[in-house]
């Protein structure tokens, strides 16, 4: 049995009021999330167990719990205890019960340790400050050979800008999360710079990153 951890870009984190993290939008934010890709790419099977940090309302952790089944586990993870209270609302009403919510902190996800297969950080990486302590928690939470998938936009007009420029912008360039992933330790197995347009917006590129942890 894997244990996948999903950080939905540790959108837990706080964020301006972007409507595709309700779930009345949900339905429309499937047709631009590429999910089917970035499951295949993750390798995401039955009976996995999943972490998905900054799960807001629960997109993410609501479409892996089906995809896992029962016989596995979504470890679901905000800062906000209002959106953790709709997502197990949510969870009691589609009668999906393999979905524990967690509070996290500003800098640790608090999941639990040697145990996770997958992290995913999508649409949150660009919103952490301490992110090598963060890195340095995931990489605690995974046992060994697991993998990080962080996913995120990257918009136009702050190509080639500084970091503190695109974090400011709410986006981020992959070249500098490759290079924080390998001083964490981690070793970039997979890339894709084109998964779409985030909110079908051209000038909003989703790129997706996968790196493992030493066996």
């Amino acid at each position: 049995m894997k244990v996948v951890l999903v950080c939905l870009v540790l959108t837990c984190l706080p964020l301006q009021g972007f409507s595709q993290y309700k779930e009345m939008d949900w339905k429309e934010r499937d047709t631009w999330m590429a999910l089917d890709t970035i499951f295949s790419a993750i390798g995401i099977e039955k009976g996995d167990r999943v972490a998905d940090i900054g799960c807001h309302e629960g997109y993410l952790s609501v479409r892996l719990a089906k995809k896992i089944g029962k016989k596995g586990k979504v470890y679901a993870v905000d800062l906000r205890t209002d959106r953790l209270q709709t997502l197990k609302d949510i969870s009691k009403e589609r009668k999906l019960d393999n979905i524990k919510t967690i509070v996290g902190d500003y800098d640790n996800p608090n999941l639990p340790k040697g145990r996770l297969d997958t992290v995913i950080i999508m649409d949150t990486y660009h919103e952490i400050t301490d992110y090598m302590t963060v890195l340095g928690h995931v990489k605690s939470a995974l046992k060994p050979g697991g993998q990080i998938v962080i996913i995120e936009k990257l918009k136009s007009r702050i190509k080639g800008k500084s970091r503190d420029e695109q974090t400011d912008a709410h986006s981020l360039d992959p070249k500098y999360v490759e290079q924080e992933l390998r001083k964490a330790g981690f070793t970039i197995r997979y890339e894709n710079n084109d998964l779409g347009d985030w909110e079908n917006d051209p000038d909003k590129v989703i790129w997706m990153l996968i790196a493992t942890k030493a066996k």
